[in-house]
């Protein structure tokens, strides 16, 4: 099941500077309500040797989960998706809750509502498919919280799930969904990195249709690897900010996933990307644009510099970089949406970080820069490192030289010619 709506004519590459386009009133005989993404996240299978410890790999037996998400556009009315893409069995959802956020692991009192599946306050999603609830009527803004509570009285299995979260995810014993009080949930992932459980994307519907959304695509530069616990400062939020305090409200959608490699699949960053493009960025609700950050995990000769597992893969090359990128711009143009090109930023001083290497970025963000195969390009190398050292300035990353730190993310978004977005 799906939410997308049917992809429109293909686009061209020209680029102008004609202004945001307005958002449009949607007239109560216009017929069914349109849905943007105001959330969404990108499933993994569990890995046997992941970051930090999670609840992936035991699931859950009885319990209830807690996950918090920002919105990224605003509505009357709101509805989830959840996801059992990896799952080996099928998944019994008891029972789901949304409301307002009121502090951590809290919900207003006043907001919460009951999820519904098909009319049922319970659903089965069968291994390898997704579930969309019914819509609920919850008045949201962009930039609000929103708390979505999970029961399972049955044991789940293995759960699908994204790993890096940087937001605190609450567990509590017994059914607690309806519970708005956080009393239960005195169970929070440790080390506080996080993780999204089973909950891939929010949707809200209103009376205004936005511009289509901006899709963030890449490894954990995209997914937010630095930014502040429950901060909501990785790059895609504050580009949602700048997009917001402008005066032009769109959809961003962040769909990075860490140690994520663009040709091959890995234990750590799960689906190759040119494999999960198509799920993670095409079939997102009225997909526009496409900012493509991806090719430095293909790039290191280590799976993650976190973890420092070793990556026995063969190197990459290039040109298998540059045809990896042109395979995703395809996809994209023969779906209607944009493509913008993002160079890949520095990593000297990295763990995984070799003269070759090196030169392979350079090359791929030469071809990125000047070939004309992106409809456009956003310069994030440059961001990092205006003065071309090949170094993340200092104060700029995390101290690893390669994640970024808050002010490296907000240097980021502020790269993103914002006219860029609006053809």
């Amino acid at each position: 099941m799906t939410s997308a709506e049917a992809s429109p004519p293909a686009l061209t590459h020209a680029v102008s500077g004609r202004p945001a386009p307005a958002t449009e009133v949607v007239s109560p005989a216009a017929g069914p309500a349109v849905w943007h993404g105001a959330w969404t996240t990108p499933v993994m299978r569990p890995s046997a040797a992941p970051w930090f410890e999670t609840w992936a790999e035991q699931g859950f037996t009885n319990q209830s989960l807690r996950q918090t998400v920002r919105l990224h556009t605003g509505g009357t009315q709101v509805r989830i998706r959840l996801s059992n893409a990896y799952g080996h069995t099928p998944l019994h959802i008891t029972g789901a809750a949304i409301g307002r956020t009121a502090g951590p692991g809290a919900v207003q009192p006043s907001t919460m509502r009951i999820l519904r599946f098909d009319g049922f306050t319970s659903t089965t999603i069968p291994a390898g498919e997704r579930a969309v609830s019914d819509p609920v009527t919850l008045a949201a803004e962009p930039l609000d919280e929103l708390t979505i509570s999970l029961y399972f009285k049955e044991s789940t299995g293995l759960a699908t799930y994204h790993q890096l979260s940087m937001t605190t995810t609450y567990r509590a014993a017994g059914d607690h969904h309806r519970d708005p009080a956080a009393t239960a949930y005195t169970d929070a992932v440790q080390p506080a990195y996080g993780s999204w459980y089973y909950l891939e994307g929010v949707e809200t519907s209103g009376p205004h249709r936005l511009p289509r959304a901006v899709v963030t695509f890449g490894d954990s530069i995209t997914d937010g690897f630095g930014a502040t616990i429950d901060g909501h400062d990785r790059y895609p939020d504050l580009l949602t900010e700048r997009l917001l305090t402008a005066d032009r409200p769109r959809p961003v959608l962040n769909a990075g996933i860490g140690s994520n490699k663009l040709l091959t699949d890995s234990p750590l960053g799960g689906d190759a990307g040119i494999a999960r493009f198509a799920r993670d960025v095409l079939d997102q609700p009225r997909a526009g644009t496409v900012i493509v950050l991806i090719g430095i995990n293909d790039i290191q000769h280590i799976d993650d510099p976190v973890s420092g597992t070793e990556d026995d893969s063969p190197p990459v090359t290039a040109r298998q970089l540059i045809d990896g990128h042109r395979a995703l711009i395809r996809a994209a143009q023969a779906r209607g949406v944009r493509a913008i090109g993002a160079t890949l930023t520095p990593f000297r001083g990295a763990a995984g970080w070799t003269p070759a290497g090196e030169a392979i970025r350079r090359r791929l963000n030469e071809w990125i820069s000047t070939s004309g195969a992106y409809d456009a390009v956003v310069d994030f190398a440059c961001a990092l490192d205006p003065d071309s050292t090949g170094r993340i300035r200092e104060n700029l990353h995390i101290g690893d030289h390669l994640h970024p730190n808050p002010d490296g993310y907000r240097a980021m978004a502020d790269a993103v010619d914002l006219a860029v977005l609006d053809q």
